[in-house]
């Protein structure tokens, strides 16, 4: 069913007649529509699909020094606009993304005062739409106290949901006549009676808190529970961003959230490059064959960086302690421990082409300065930082995170984010040095590694909010967890799933965990990680269902690479291979289960074979439990018949 909605925005006021009492705007296809007028002593909104009722009548507003603007209420100077935009990413999904949208924005303001209230900025896309308020120089009186967003979301219907969990397995599913929710984190998706979707997340997070989702016991309203927070000068605040779609891969796809950011503010961002990492961190203490011990140390970072060089790597991410114990306030980043020389490294990693990310945790920044730090790192030639373990209330971590990402776009350093960051939040297209984050369950930490549906749902919904770094591509799956100490428990999958996953969950940095004997030792199977280029033209959901299987199809040139992912369940799927060019002919690599693998007792079995393909095929991925499927599709050079 083709997704129409229509959206009615409606708002109490006493107007005069010199005012519109009634308002409406159309999306750019003219299926959403915002209606704007005075109703029933409330304001409030209502959200149509085709003739179906998705949202009831729901107030929206804030309460703002003690005084609730939902209630008594008027509204004054209308203003429309339509964007129409096509940019470029840089390192992005999908190489190019179209932003195409229409606009209004107006005043709120109490009935019997004449106080000035806020304004609030709606945007309407063919595939969601949004709304954030908006406080002008005129509304700072002496200072502005949010207090609570009042708005609720009134569903008509019955629907079952799923939402973030942090670095636990999501929440859901669950069915909202069964249990109320006492408080989930975004994103939230939601699934209806005739089984489309709505996404709930959060876009341009700035300056405020990340707000959670709570809901009524008695009812099947929502509500945004925010951070209290004051200000004194001009300020606007994030965007309500809602998602929509037939199926729950259209939710993945959108650029909505990409869309609501600000364009680009880095004048020259041609230092911002995505690509493949190796990471010492989950390789220390393997012992290869001819009797090498990774350590932390030089000679085990350029034993990597020769490895990174002659595979098609273009990093090494050294982590923690190369500068001494993390969490030890006395241990300085811009300095370096026994056994690690980093300008060393450096130079070495410089003469093979290899760029270098540096870990930071934020003790060391805090007590050394970070600028001083990062003006180091860049100094010694690195290229990129992780940072962990950032400390602090939520609206701390915003603003902490919103320094660190504008100071490492000064010192021209891309950054990741790790251990419970700040929801991503499409804020990578105004700073797109922002390249990924630890936005859930990396594999293997907590100290725990998750299973494979915990896998397939971070796809369908931690996705969702943006690039996530998890740190796939494992395949010494039997035996990493003996010998090495930061391999904590041994780790559920098979070796074709962890392939799958470098494609199926979107990174600037696909951050690879195991060591390069593992890699060679399977160099069959690592030679499609090889041909993975550092960036993608196009990102497609093929098939998906939540908590079950999910299949992607990501482009480069003219080549496509597909990964799929089942649970714990064995599962055939059918790919419907249209995405495909016609009248073009192409050679498919299959990596494959065996016919005996399991995610448990027979993790590093696979299989490898060819066909031709185009657009007209329709092939069968078997996947074998807790399993996966992938895909090299190469475009041949003598095409056209």
């Amino acid at each position: 069913m083709k997704i129409k909605i229509s959206i009615i925005l409606v708002l109490l006021a006493f107007v005069s007649c010199s005012k519109p009492s009634d308002f409406q705007l159309l999306s750019p296809n003219g299926a959403l529509q915002v209606n704007v007028s005075n109703f029933n002593n409330s304001s409030v909104f209502t959200v149509m699909n085709g003739s179906d009722t998705i949202l009831e009548s729901s107030r929206i507003g804030l309460k703002v020094n003690g005084i609730s603007f939902v209630e008594n209420v008027s509204f004054s100077d209308f203003k429309k606009a339509e964007i129409n935009e096509t940019w470029e990413t840089i390192n992005g999904k999908q190489a190019t993304v179209k932003n195409h949208y229409n606009a209004f924005n107006f005043k709120i303001a109490k009935t019997q005062s004449s106080s000035y209230g806020y304004e609030i900025e709606f945007r309407v896309y063919d595939d969601g739409f949004a709304y954030r308020y908006i406080f002008p120089t005129e509304a700072i009186q002496d200072s502005i106290k949010i207090d609570q967003e009042l708005t609720s979301l009134n569903f008509k219907d019955d629907y079952t949901y799923w939402a973030y969990n942090g670095e636990k397995h999501n929440v859901g599913p669950v069915t909202r006549t069964e249990e109320s929710i006492e408080e989930v984190r975004i994103p939230i998706v939601m699934q209806f009676h005739d089984n489309s979707f709505m996404a709930i997340h959060e876009a341009e997070i700035m300056g405020f808190a990340p707000f959670s989702i709570a809901a009524s016991s008695n009812d099947k309203s929502l509500a945004f529970n925010i951070v209290y927070s004051k200000r004194n000068q001009p300020f606007k605040t994030s965007w309500r961003a809602f998602m929509l779609g037939e199926k729950v891969g259209d939710l993945v796809e959108s650029n909505l959230l990409v869309n609501l950011n600000e364009p680009n503010k880095i004048s020259d961002p041609s230092w911002i490059k995505g690509g493949k990492s190796l990471w010492d961190w989950r390789v220390l203490g393997y012992r290869a064959a001819d009797g090498f011990e990774y350590q932390l140390n030089t000679q085990t970072h350029k034993r990597m960086i020769d490895f990174a060089a002659e595979n098609n790597i273009q990093y090494l991410l050294i982590d923690a302690d190369w500068y001494g114990d993390e969490f030890n306030e006395n241990s300085d980043p811009t300095t370096t421990r026994d056994g690690v020389d980093i300008e060393e490294c450096m130079q070495h990693a410089t003469q093979n082409n290899i760029g270098i990310i540096l870990y930071l945790n934020d003790v060391g920044a805090k007590k050394f300065g970070l600028e001083r730090v990062l003006k180091q790192f860049s100094e010694w030639g690195a290229i990129g930082v992780k940072y962990g373990f950032m400390q602090g209330t939520l609206e701390e971590k915003v603003k902490q995170t919103r320094v660190i990402v504008e100071l490492c776009a000064k010192y021209k350093l891309m950054v990741d984010f790790h251990d419970n960051p700040i929801p991503p939040s499409g804020d990578r297209r105004t700073w797109p040095n922002l390249i990924t984050k630890e936005f859930g369950h990396a594999q293997g930490d907590a100290k725990y590694s998750h299973f494979p549906e915990t896998a397939v749902n971070q796809v369908l919904i931690n996705q969702i909010a943006g690039p996530l770094d998890m740190t796939n591509g494992w395949f010494d799956l039997n035996s990493a967890h003996v010998g090495r100490p930061k391999v904590f428990e041994e780790l559920p999958g098979t070796v074709v799933a962890e392939v799958a996953k470098l494609i199926t969950i979107y990174s600037g940095w696909m951050v690879l965990p195991d060591s390069p004997e593992a890699y060679l030792q399977k160099e069959d199977l690592f030679d499609c990680i090889r041909k993975m280029p550092a960036q993608f033209d196009s990102f497609k959901v093929l098939d998906a269902l939540l908590d079950k299987h999910v299949s992607i199809a990501r482009k480069a040139g003219d080549d496509w690479f597909v990964g799929s992912l089942t649970n714990r369940e064995a599962r055939s799927i059918t790919l419907d291979l249209s995405f495909l060019s016609e009248d073009e002919n192409y050679e498919a690599i299959l990596y494959e289960d065996a016919e005996n693998s399991d995610f448990l007792t027979n993790k590093e079995s696979y299989t490898i074979r060819s066909m031709a393909v185009n657009a007209k095929t329709k092939l069968v991925a078997q996947m074998s439990r807790g399993g996966g499927h992938v895909m090299y599709i190469k475009k041949l050079s003598n095409n056209k018949e």
